[in-house]
């Protein structure tokens, strides 16, 4: 077999030395770059050949195992994670409540009092200015209002990221910090897709519903959210689910929805009546009878709504009262 020349095996290693700057390694043995690393990091493979090109790596993980949370979380050594929830975003330390040392004993009364004085004084740090100061309150009622809500953690963090451009914008000026934070946890459910109606959002604040949606339009305009049409069919589960209402009505109410959406009849249309006034269509062809009352108090609106919203529906179905 012919042995390769000395500048043909010269030309290989600078092929490789390049690639190996660029970031991209090839293999050796087939020239090819899909290169593996195993799932502890130990290794590195060809994916093609199979060839191990790196063996007995440094782990950069823990030296420790665990097998549950539980274990996991009573053996880490570092903090939470940052989080755009809070006004320092959680990099600031905090003194324990508990007025004990490092070994669980008791302090004594007068290591308890100068404790009590280092925590108050330690609160009153966290904040230095009052721009800090509305933030933290802001976030804070957001958190209060979210919960409220049982909305997740992400349209938390989405909420406090539009307040906190909000804030740098300056669009704050001449508006309250309670109704800014309602309108930004608004907009919030709204791009992760969570059906909260602009009711229900202000049934948890300490503002009413028309400063609601006048800052809400104004913070999306300002900020260039680009909002899209709530979809009635987001509320249908969550509504059928308190109406104790069984699958068959669920899927049947979709089918009212998009049906009727394709004949134009949601345009201007408010999506929780719309969505009220199909389950309760829908619970009457499934022959699970529910009062317009019961279905009214659920979508939180009238009974004029989902009677006008429902023989619009029927009609545009074909089916006869």
């Amino acid at each position: 077999m012919k042995r390769p020349t000395r500048q043909k095996q010269r030309d290989e290693q600078t092929k490789n030395n390049e690639t190996e700057q660029e970031g991209v390694r090839a293999c050796p043995e087939c020239e090819s770059t899909a290169l593996v690393r195993s799932s502890d990091g130990s290794e590195v493979s060809c994916e093609d050949c199979g060839l191990i090109l790196e063996e007995e790596g440094i782990d950069h993980g823990p030296e420790w195992r665990a097998f549950n949370q539980s274990e996991r979380d009573s053996k880490s050594r570092v903090g939470a994670p940052t989080t755009q929830t809070m006004h320092d975003k959680g990099l600031t330390t905090t003194i324990d409540w508990k007025n004990k040392d490092a070994y669980g004993r008791s302090l004594s009364s007068e290591k308890r009092s100068q404790m009590s004085r280092l925590r108050k004084w330690q609160e009153r740090i966290r904040t230095k200015d009052a721009g800090e100061r509305n933030l933290q309150f802001a976030l804070s009622e957001t958190d209060r209002m979210a919960s409220a809500l049982g909305v997740p953690r992400s349209v938390r963090e989405v909420a406090s990221v539009l307040y906190r451009r909000a804030l740098d914008e300056d669009l704050i000026r001449g508006r309250s910090i309670e109704g800014v934070a309602t309108s930004t946890l608004y907009a919030a459910c709204r791009m992760e897709g969570i059906p909260r109606s602009l009711d229900e959002v202000a049934a948890v604040s300490r503002v009413d519903r028309m400063e609601i949606g006048r800052t809400y339009r104004y913070i999306s305009q300002e900020l260039g959210l680009e909002m899209e049409p709530v979809d009635p069919k987001k509320y249908v589960p969550r509504f059928c689910s308190e109406l104790d209402l069984p699958e068959e009505v669920q899927l049947k109410a979709n089918e009212i929805i998009t049906t009727t959406a394709e004949q134009g009849m949601l345009s201007g249309k408010s999506p929780t009546g719309y969505a009220a006034a199909a389950i309760y269509a829908s619970a009457l062809l499934c022959n699970e009878k529910k009062t317009q009352r019961e279905v009214a108090d659920v979508a939180q609106v009238t009974e004029v709504t989902i009677r006008n919203r429902y023989q619009e529906q029927i009609s545009a179905m074909g089916i006869h009262d």
